[in-house]
């Protein structure tokens, strides 16, 4: 039996239409950015999951959570409970991971934000151009559009 086989009957039940009550019915429902259950198996979108669950979570230099991060800390945290390990700083995870081109990024794929050949910041990529991401002091874990053209993209492996 297909999952959206009852939505109808759920859907009359609970008096909702739109498209999020159709999304909840479905399939289960994660954070903006994240992926559905079939692509969960790898760690980058198992960290992916991981970076969304911490929206909202205060910028502090130099934290790698649970509560607090900076941008190479979140991406730490992130993987270290998808079973991975990365290096501290956003150069060093830039080096440890597989470079892949913009036309070959997924979901869960390192962004590298560079000025010239020094990296200076880091987010997980979440498709439609978006990140997850602790940008700077005095804010907080978001999803955000990729606002520049100098990044690479890594995938951890």
């Amino acid at each position: 039996m297909s999952a959206l086989t009852n939505v109808p009957s759920v859907l009359s039940r609970a008096g909702v239409t739109s498209a999020l009550a159709l999304a909840v019915a479905g399939a289960t429902l994660l954070a903006p950015g994240a992926q559905g259950e079939a692509a969960a198996a790898t760690p980058g979108t198992k960290a992916l999951q991981v970076a969304a669950s911490k929206r909202g979570a205060p910028y502090q230099w130099g934290a790698v959570g649970p509560h607090r991060f900076d941008c190479s800390g979140l991406t730490l945290y992130s993987f270290k409970k998808a079973g991975k390990s990365l290096p501290r700083t956003a150069a060093q995870q830039y080096n440890r991971t597989s470079h892949v081109s913009a036309g070959s990024r997924r979901p869960g794929d390192l962004v590298f934000f560079h000025y010239g050949s020094s990296v200076y910041h880091v987010g997980i990529y979440a498709g439609a151009n978006r990140i997850w991401h602790s940008p700077k002091t005095g804010s907080t874990v978001r999803l955000e559009k990729i606002w520049t053209n100098s990044v690479w993209y890594g995938r951890v492996r």
